[in-house]
């Protein structure tokens, strides 16, 4: 009997409430961690905390798609916007504005990441998403004017941070491509590419060496802000989608915001609280999305995590091998054509256009 979801926008927004969650808190935390740490420094720690939490949490290799060659020019491109580029733009911006400015300052990785799923993968926007894109964007606008009025914005901190959201959308919306490949894995390589890359670039700008409390707090907030938030980011995107995926996300400004509320920033007015509002309407949007209609799978033969109860999935397994491959599990598996109705979101299955 299949179980297709009612509602499969809301795991995936779950998952990426989640991601965004642990992001959000981390950005205050590396702020006050990363105090008189180099940029690269900084950067190599966090991915380093991230490696290691990929290679703890690695997965039974039955359940998930390993990594294939043709992935290395995707996740070199990852590894270079979203665990070099970003972080270290980042890790420099924190050092030159407010925690606050700078967590609000991410909505903007939202816009990026839609635009580009949008299009480099003709992902659809209807008017319910489009509508909580503009809620986030709009809440993270005013989160901006509140502490531009309040004279608390840098502007080179400030475009360091944007120049981070813009790598952050590149990397969100080149993860895409390898959603279905085991977040384990794919998290492991990135994090390990981009700990090794600023680690040499900390070594060759001279810079000086973390008190060992800090090194300890960054591997840590590493581990969850980085290597946690982006395996959940991942799983995400398998059930809604790049732009949805980033759209949610953007929650994390509010989180972090909050964040450096609860660490000593003080700045938060009427203003924080009406964008807070707005940016939890258009997440609640993202979760109550609903979008079916008649729709056609054309004929296709891929690899990924997936059980037999979801409706995409009535192949048959050999004999021998049906008794170890129940429930969720990887393989090369084809698809016949199909039309059929059901609500759905822009995952491996559905990139139909409309």
């Amino acid at each position: 009997m299949h179980n297709t979801p009612t509602h499969p926008a809301l795991k995936g927004g779950l998952l990426a409430l989640l991601a965004a969650a642990l992001f959000g808190l981390s950005t205050p935390m590396v702020q006050s961690l990363g105090l008189g740490v180099g940029a690269f420094t900084t950067a190599a720690l966090l991915y380093a905390g991230a490696a290691v939490v990929a290679w703890v949490l690695r997965r039974p290799a039955a359940q998930e798609a390993k990594i294939q060659q043709q992935d290395w020019p995707r996740l070199l491109a990852m590894a270079g916007t979203g665990a070099v580029i970003g972080p270290v733009a980042l890790a420099w911006g924190l050092q030159h504005t407010s925690g606050s400015s700078a967590s609000l300052m991410l909505t903007l990785e939202a816009l990026f990441t839609a635009v580009l799923a949008w299009r480099w993968y003709g992902e659809t926007l209807d008017k319910r998403v489009v509508l909580a894109v503009l809620l986030l964007f709009a809440g993270g606008v005013i989160l901006v004017i509140e502490q531009s009025a309040l004279g608390q914005i840098q502007l080179w901190g400030l475009l360091a941070v944007m120049l981070a959201t813009l790598a952050w959308g590149v990397d969100n919306t080149l993860s895409r491509g390898v959603a279905d490949r085991d977040p384990g894995q794919v998290v492991l390589v990135k994090a390990a590419l981009g700990a090794f890359c600023t680690l040499s670039l900390a070594v060759l700008f001279k810079e000086p060496l973390p008190l060992a409390t800090q090194a300890m707090g960054l591997l840590a907030v590493g581990a969850t802000g980085y290597g946690l938030s982006l395996r959940f980011y991942l799983l995400a995107q398998r059930t809604l989608g790049a732009a949805r995926t980033g759209s949610v996300f953007a929650f994390a400004p509010f989180i972090g915001a909050m964040g450096a509320f609860a660490l000593g920033d003080r700045s938060g007015s009427w203003l924080m609280a009406t964008a807070g509002l707005l940016m939890l309407l258009g997440v609640c949007l993202h979760l109550m999305e609903t979008h079916a209609h008649p729709h056609t799978h054309e004929a296709l033969a891929h690899e990924h995590a997936h059980s037999h109860d979801d409706g995409h999935h009535d192949h048959q397994h050999d004999a021998q091998l049906a008794p170890l491959l129940n429930g969720t599990h990887s393989h090369w598996h084809q698809h016949e054509p199909i039309t059929h109705t059901h609500p759905h979101v822009p995952d491996a299955h559905h990139g139909h256009r409309h």
